[in-house]
């Protein structure tokens, strides 16, 4: 049986968190409770171009924001 999570024929959702992660998530399958769905049912490959042209900064929305803020995070220190 192929994993429903890299089956490159099976369509998908991109869903994203209230943290602004996203996740490919199988159409079949429910979407889990704190997801919300970004991009519609679509080839694998549509999702994942979609993922890497919408997430390009993969820190949690909390740490940007509290970088923004002024608050020093060991990813912000060279």
């Amino acid at each position: 049986m192929t994993n429903p999570f890299e089956d490159d024929n099976a369509s998908y959702l991109v869903l994203v968190n209230g943290e602004g992660q996203h996740s490919l998530w199988p159409e079949t399958i429910t979407v889990p409770a704190g997801w919300t769905v970004a991009l519609a049912a679509a080839p694998r490959a549509e999702c994942l171009a979609y993922v890497e042209r919408t997430w390009s900064d993969m820190r949690p929305l909390s740490l940007v924001n509290a970088a923004g803020a002024g608050t020093e995070t060991a990813a912000d220190r060279p």
